[in-house]
């Protein structure tokens, strides 16, 4: 049993709930910048989870879900131990942007470097003093550039585990992806951290739908883990989540106003108008019309567009999930 577990210096024993302040760097004007990194434990052992959002600074709608999380109780473990990291890059929090000050993207510089850039220091701590405590995560994000994700859990494909795993989140769809190198997921698996990455939303907003999915999706891993405390409600859910293999983005062939005709997460037929892209001044309308059978699993949700612009993102093949 691990009777204490200890990050950044700090020991939680079992039974414990404490919040641990990160602190790698300053802000430019000597002010502190805290990470708090929330730790709660049961007096049973189990597993340790990790609930992370904010890897970029202007996915809100993930901060969302992993505060409500906490407020919640839902971290509140039956047995082991949940740790919870709302914002992971407080540097992008602050300045409402997707990056680090260093202008790099923390998604793509793990593992880090303890004396490499800003962004490739945090990514050194979070691998070296969180995740070899952890056993399962859920890092949740947002589409970025105004663009709307479908609640969905993305996984690398041929893990019978994170396919189980999926399978017990159930959001609305399951995407296949294959892990991208210098992410977080991609260095969590190689700690054998079993990591599922959810998408939902858009940058800079905050959805209740989304932020719902989230929570009910987090609440059947603990559960799945033994780990949901029995004060916690879980809601009956009949459709399974939808497995999409591949998928492909239909760009925008003329610049103008995007008028959306609001098929986010719907099933439609080929030749269906998904939205109309109008000049300024009533000189033309062209229909966005969908490729194939499909469902909408991205929008972009811009007033404004360019000729190749990614407006839509369609699934094309379709798995079944029970295999």
């Amino acid at each position: 049993m691990r009777r204490t577990i200890t990050i950044l210096g700090e020991t939680v024993l079992p039974g414990q709930s404490k919040t641990i302040d990160m602190e790698i760097a300053k802000l430019h004007n000597t002010a502190k910048l805290k990470i708090p990194i929330i730790v709660s434990r049961s007096k049973i052992d189990g597993p340790t989870v990790l609930f992370s959002a904010g890897i970029h600074g202007d996915e809100i709608n993930g901060v969302d879900i992993v505060r409500q999380i906490i407020t919640k109780k839902i971290n509140k473990p039956k047995r082991g131990t949940i740790i919870c990291i709302p914002i992971v890059n407080m540097f992008g929090f602050v300045n409402m942007s997707r990056q680090f000050p260093d202008g790099r993207d923390l998604n793509r510089v793990f593992p880090g470097s303890k004396n490499g850039s800003l962004a490739s220091r945090f990514a050194y701590h979070i691998l070296t003093d969180i995740m070899p405590l952890v056993d399962y995560a859920v890092d949740f994000h947002a589409g970025g550039a105004s663009r709307f994700n479908a609640p969905q859990i993305r996984l690398a494909p041929n893990n019978a585990e994170l396919k189980t795993l999926a399978d017990v989140f159930n959001a609305p769809f399951t995407l296949y992806s294959k892990n991208i190198s210098g992410s977080f997921r991609n260095s969590s698996q190689k700690l054998n951290v079993k990591m599922l990455l959810f998408e939902g939303g858009k940058s800079l907003d905050i959805n209740t739908s989304v932020s719902n999915t989230g929570i009910q999706g987090v609440k059947r891993i603990l559960d799945h883990l033994d780990m949901l405390d029995p004060k916690q409600t879980l809601e009956k859910q009949e459709n399974k989540t939808i497995y999409i293999e591949k998928s492909a983005w239909i760009r925008a062939k003329w610049s103008g106003l995007l008028h959306d005709n609001g098929y986010i997460g719907a099933f439609v037929k080929r030749d269906t108008v998904l939205a109309i892209i109008t000049d300024p001044f009533g000189k033309f309308e062209h229909k966005v019309k969908a490729p194939n059978d499909g469902y909408i699993i991205n929008a972009n949700h811009a007033p404004i567009v360019y000729q190749g612009d990614a407006v839509y993102h369609i699934s094309k093949t379709l798995v079944d999930g029970n295999k």
